[in-house]
């Protein structure tokens, strides 16, 4: 299969390189475009924009790029610093979505994938397990530009809909959770800076669990994705089982050869605290508590029926055992 990669030179395009390139033809489309390993060659956005490089034909095009790591802007900040913070996302975020989708409707390509998240329908899962199904309700501007990329997508597709060139096309939305993987540290890093100095986690007596999603796993999704060519549809991605925080700030400790030191605080106090946190406007309050022991579940059951998959091919303590040895 010859495929086209936006966001090539990220965490994720990367590694799918990585996995992908002894088996398929991989073109790149970029911010950048130097020479890559695996790669035959790689575009620009400004390139594309300017009409002076011509797209290759391909059989699938893999949506990338992106700008993540949401931010809030808070009082302090002016008007004008908040409207260009969020009119850079969804320029990036939506605008070149729209630029590449546009794209593959008028191509030879049969697949689109695109990369959205799970934070663009949920900050906070309500009720025990993150389906499908979910109604939308991003906070923040990452989710809102991501959502409204989704929305791009699917009424572009109504639009098109019985069209005789667009018949045998495949149109996948995924939403993935945090994705982790040896080179990406992320928001995982934060927790492994804090048990690695030996500090106590404060917060065991909550025993809540979240979804991650390991770069192995996502890569061979990818793949299965471009081969089977399932149903058109918007698919979540995950391991296949959750973990829990305390369990993972074991595996920290494990991979620092440390005994593990979780502390099951009352849960009224700590909530108390949050609450006075609050009030004196402190790092640690009642949001920053819920975004600490919420629960973060995600399904990967409609993926893995849509593919045939029993069981994805790392499980989830195993991938993040592999994450953390790689982390200093």
């Amino acid at each position: 299969m010859s495929l086209l990669l936006t966001g090539i030179h990220g965490f994720v395009g990367s590694n799918l390189v990585s996995a992908l390139k002894e088996r398929h033809s991989i073109y790149g489309l970029d911010i950048v475009s130097p020479s890559k390993e695996g790669v035959i060659q790689t575009y620009s956005w400004n390139e594309i924009t300017r009409g002076h490089a011509p797209l290759p034909d391909v059989d699938t095009i893999i949506h990338l790029a992106g700008k993540a790591h949401d931010i809030k802007i808070r009082g302090r900040q002016c008007r004008d610093v908040a409207r260009r913070v969020s009119t850079e996302y969804f320029d990036i975020n939506t605008g070149l979505t729209q630029k590449i989708f546009d794209y593959f409707l008028q191509s030879n390509a049969k697949q689109f994938i695109f990369f959205s998240s799970v934070k663009a329908v949920a900050d906070t899962v309500e009720g025990e397990i993150l389906f499908e199904n979910v109604i939308p309700r991003p906070k923040g501007i990452y989710g809102e530009s991501k959502m409204a990329a989704e929305n791009y997508i699917l009424n572009k597709e109504q639009e098109i809909a019985g069209h005789a060139r667009n018949d045998d096309k495949r149109i996948y939305i995924l939403r993935p959770c945090m994705i982790h993987g040896p080179g990406n540290k992320g928001n995982l890093n934060l927790l492994y800076n804090v048990v690695s100095k030996g500090i106590p986690y404060p917060l065991g007596a909550f025993e809540n669990k979240r979804s991650f999603l390991n770069i192995s796993n996502l890569s061979y999704i990818i793949e299965q994705f471009i081969l089977q060519q399932p149903e058109s549809g918007i698919y979540h991605l995950a391991d296949d089982e959750p973990i829990s925080t305390n369990e993972l700030i074991a595996l920290i400790a494990k991979s620092k050869n440390r005994k593990a030191r979780i502390w099951k605080v009352n849960h009224t106090l700590i909530k108390t605290i949050a609450k006075l946190g609050t009030h004196c406007k402190l790092p640690f309050n009642s949001e920053r508590l819920q975004k600490l022991t919420e629960n973060y579940v995600v399904s990967n059951q409609k993926m893995k029926n849509a593919l045939k998959i029993n069981h994805l091919p790392v499980d989830v303590r195993t991938g993040l055992q592999q994450t953390l040895v790689t982390f200093e």
